[in-house]
């Protein structure tokens, strides 16, 4: 359990610089900024291979005005990048915030290429939900695995020491806020006391606490947890118990397209490209394209807490450059067949009422229309067999909310002043999501680890250096 001991005594096992407690991408990323700036980082991390958050998504940054966007015409700005930010979270997130990352992911992109050999590129065949712009940058495999390895490895060519299999468990403190640093316990329970200049907390949310979710987001306190086991909510408790401000609590990142029972995530391209979902009744029950965050919840308030995703072999091929999809369909999730009353029998739906939504749905592609829940459909999106249908649940992935931070990480007081050496980036650190689930615009969680990561670095190596 992390704890906060104030006026701490007695000897350190070791003295560094910057020690940073999570070896996510915010952690990483941090770690990397801060050697670059001259200042050598130390980084715990739980696992016996960093993975986080992190390896679990599929490793899409969104950025806006990157050259690999200029290589294929499109047209973009941090200012509708942020809009679009703000236009999810209905204008609740911090707008500071929002202008920082808005403006620092395109270098944050950049930065990653060209200093740390990361092959990202512009993944162009379809959006996200919420983006008003083709802005996703991937790796070649779609993942966030991939993105990890990488990372890690850049920090190996680095010389950054991850001291892997280490739980941080006490933050030690004075009593005017100044950290002094943290007591680790590994594996074999062995403990040690690391002082530091700075301390960057990167250890992601609260999603793997149940305690926690039931406290502050209580809808999800029943769903699948699809994130890290290690994000168990350290940041939060420390924060607590430095009376630090906590904001967006009740914040979180879901996903309504989790395959059941194989838990493989089913890319949300699925929808975006004219696809649907139906209940256990067969029938439709909302706008699938608002996002697949909200969806989580709208998915288990449906009978049994499950629902179809509905879509055909072009789309299955766009699919496919997911390596998550690939699993899913090497596990057996698709029901394929060449009609819709035969993929009706197959998925044992109500045949009648699922036709009728079928055909709903393909008027209204013909005619570019609307439905009664404000999707709009385009001619471009009609299904041609064969059609796929895999049977998915909604899940919770991670925690939005968590310490409030300038925009340069460093965590601020009840009274709004700073900390004088404490940062906090990633889930951590609270999100640009606004209030709601319904807030989450695809991209966020990355978005914000890996650029306020890569600056609450740099400010933490300039503290340090003074």
């Amino acid at each position: 359990m992390s704890t906060v001991e104030f006026d701490p005594v007695g000897e350190w096992s070791a003295r560094v610089p910057v020690l940073i407690v999570g070896a996510g991408a915010a952690g990483l990323c941090a770690a990397l900024a801060a050697k670059e700036a001259g200042a050598d980082a130390v980084v715990i991390e739980r696992d016996a291979v960093p993975s986080g958050s992190t390896a679990l998504s599929a490793g899409l940054i969104p950025a806006a005005g990157t050259r690999f966007q200029r290589a294929k015409g499109v047209a973009d700005s941090p200012d509708r990048l942020a809009a679009d930010v703000q236009r999810k979270a209905h204008g609740e997130a911090p707008a500071a915030l929002v202008e920082t990352v808005a403006r620092g992911a395109a270098p944050l992109i950049e930065w990653l290429v060209e200093r740390h050999a990361l092959p990202f590129e512009l993944i162009e065949n379809f959006n996200y939900p919420g983006h008003s712009a083709l802005r996703m940058h991937g790796l070649p495999s779609r993942t966030g695995r991939e993105l990890i390895d990488r990372l890690r490895n850049a920090a190996e060519l680095s010389k950054i020491v991850v001291l892997t299999g280490c739980t941080a468990q006490t933050l030690f403190a004075e009593k005017d806020g100044w950290v002094r640093g943290i007591e680790i316990v590994r594996g074999d329970g062995s403990r040690e006391r690391i002082g530091c200049d700075a301390l960057i907390l990167a250890c992601n949310g609260y999603g793997g606490n149940p305690e926690l979710v039931r406290r502050f987001i209580p809808e999800m306190a029943d769903a699948l947890y699809f994130g890290h086991p290690g994000n168990r909510g350290d940041a939060v408790s420390w924060g607590e118990r430095l009376n630090a401000e906590l904001a967006c609590l009740g914040v979180y990142q879901g996903h309504g397209s989790v395959a059941t029972p194989h838990n493989i995530l089913v890319t949300w391209a699925v929808i975006m490209e004219g696809g649907f979902q139906v209940n256990a009744q067969g029938r439709r029950f909302c706008d699938e394209t608002r996002g697949y965050s909200e969806q989580a919840a709208e998915v288990l308030r449906q009978p049994g807490g499950i629902a179809w995703d509905i879509f055909d072999a072009r789309i299955a091929g766009v699919a496919r450059q997911f390596e998550d999809f690939q699993a899913a369909e090497r596990a057996g999730a698709m029901l394929i067949a060449d009609s819709v009353g035969e993929l009706a029998a197959r998925m044992r739906l109500p045949a009648d009422s699922f036709a009728e939504e079928w055909r709903n749905v393909e008027v209204l592609k013909t005619h570019g229309g609307v439905d009664s829940y404000g999707r709009r459909f385009s001619a471009e999106q009609k299904l041609h067999p064969p059609f796929f249908a895999v049977k998915v649940t909604g899940a919770l992935f991670h925690s939005q909310g968590g310490l409030v931070i300038d925009t340069t990480g460093r965590v601020k007081r009840k009274d709004g002043s700073p900390f004088p050496n404490l940062f906090a980036a990633g889930g951590a650190a609270v999100g640009i999501s606004g209030t709601t689930a319904a807030g989450y615009l695809s991209g966020n969680g990355l978005l914000t680890a890996t650029v306020l990561g890569r600056l609450a670095g740099q400010a933490a190596a300039a503290l340090v250096s003074q």
